[in-house]
């Protein structure tokens, strides 16, 4: 039976729980001692929008968890999107002080002082990768041979329901061109879980719910104060945990199904043991709703101009894309509607209160 940790958590206990946690979903059994672990944050949106990104209480609470039980190589690696700034995001989000503080190295995988990207040729029979790469799949020579540590937010997304720990390893496994994969998301995300089991000595996740993201994500949602704390060493488990207690039925979600069959993980909650605090009786009833980056995304990747795609998104019209997609998150969304609820966040949330600590004065007892 597969084990998900969760806890009840508050502001003022937040990284001695994420201590906790990792002690619950016996985080030792998963990575190895001897091996660099990457910290894999999720920057869904470079500005700081509450159940987007990583928090920065998750982010040093898994690390002095981690640092405690003598995990001493720890690394970060950020990755990059066509509509996110990595640095931006690292900087905006309160990680910058984190990884000072704590000697926390960062990389990038598109910097080529960091590392290359290389073929790779998978064991598993794979869903659908070779075929959409056709010039072989590519992944970062860095990540072969570490473990990794996945740090996802419980949130809605347009294209596959909800995100989390599968979710998060896209950014980091796949190149800028991963925007190919969006038509057959589902497979493509079973296909990168199946390569992680491969290339990692461990695979692990730990996920913060204590804002969390309803509606038409990973950027654009209403956040919700949830204070619950997931962690496991299974990531279909995980996330079909944080599924249902959003209020959605894991096994209806095709990369937890796939993931489920394929025999990645355990994607049915009834198999699925809760220790810390019990959640399997909530349904949080969120819903991934509408709006215009939604309806685009539908028609670019699933509607019936979809036949389109080779034509936009393989030549350089995918440059009017992205400028489409910046232009309604940053120049639209953020300044007129998101900042404002950012705002209202720090100043009613006990959460928002927190980063707002992280954002003054760093923050460490």
């Amino acid at each position: 039976m597969a084990k998900v940790a969760v806890l009840r958590t508050k502001p003022e206990t937040v990284l001695e729980d994420y201590d906790r946690l990792l002690s619950l979903a016996e985080v030792e059994r998963y990575l190895p001692l001897d091996k660099t672990v990457i910290l894999k944050d999720n920057i869904s949106w470079h500005f700081p929008f509450p159940s987007a990104n990583t928090t920065p209480w998750q982010l040093e609470g898994t690390t002095l968890g981690l640092r405690a039980r003598g995990y001493q190589d720890v690394v970060c690696v950020q990755n990059k999107t066509v509509v996110t700034d990595a640095f931006k995001g690292e900087d905006l989000n309160n990680y910058v002080p984190i990884f000072k503080r704590h000697e926390i190295p960062v990389l990038y995988n598109f910097r080529d002082s960091d590392m290359h990207w290389v073929v790779y040729e998978p064991k598993a029979k794979m869903n659908v990768l070779p075929s959409i790469y056709t010039e072989g799949i590519h992944i970062p020579d860095y990540f072969v041979g570490k473990s990794i540590v996945h740090l996802p937010t419980v949130k809605c997304h347009i294209y596959t329901t909800t995100t989390g720990a599968m979710k998060n390893a896209f950014g980091g496994l796949l190149t800028t061109k991963r925007h190919y994969t969006h038509s057959w998301i589902h497979q493509t995300l079973v296909d990168l879980l199946h390569i992680q089991k491969e290339i990692h000595t461990g695979v692990f996740a730990v996920m913060d719910g204590t804002t969390a993201g309803n509606g038409t994500g990973p950027r654009v949602m209403k956040p919700v104060q949830k204070d619950v704390i997931l962690a496991s060493g299974d990531q279909v488990a995980i996330d079909a945990i944080a599924a249902k207690a959003m209020g959605f039925d894991p096994m209806s979600i095709e990369y937890i199904r796939l993931a489920h069959e394929q025999g990645l993980g355990v994607g049915d909650p009834r198999e699925i043991e809760i220790v810390g605090d019990d959640i399997s009786g909530e349904d949080w009833q969120f819903s991934i709703g509408v709006n215009f980056h939604r309806v685009m995304g539908w028609l670019s990747w699933y509607g019936p101009t979809k036949v389109l795609q080779k034509l936009i998104f393989r030549t350089p019209l995918v440059h009017f894309t992205e400028f489409m997609s910046e232009a309604y998150h940053d120049y639209y969304r953020w300044p007129l509607k998101e900042r404002r609820v950012y705002e209202r966040w720090r100043q009613e949330s006990p959460w928002g209160r927190l980063f707002d600590e992280y954002l003054e004065k760093g923050y460490l007892r």
